[in-house]
């Protein structure tokens, strides 16, 4: 697989993954102040990128399912049993 380039956009998996090995790092508190604050601000780049991409693929799959008529046929998303929260 090719390296990706400097300014290449990270992609939703390549994000999620680092903003997890981010969480990972600053729960062992093992880490510094300065270290830790440099960690939340990368982390909170990460989360925003990946909210901005999953409201895109939001507005993708609406788009993809307007009828042919103009309306859109949206049904509200009801996650699978093992991916809701336990509460």
């Amino acid at each position: 697989m090719p390296a990706k380039k400097a300014n290449e956009p990270l992609s939703y998996e390549s994000a999620l993954a680092e903003l997890e090995r981010i969480v990972q790092q600053m729960e062992d508190g093992s880490l510094p102040l300065e270290a830790s604050l440099d960690l939340f601000e990368r982390g909170m780049t990460l989360a925003r990128l990946c909210r901005e991409r999953l409201t895109a693929a939001e507005q993708r799959i609406e788009t993809i399912l307007q009828s042919a008529d103009g309306d859109f046929v949206i049904a509200p998303f009801a996650p699978a049993a093992d991916d809701a929260d336990d509460e």
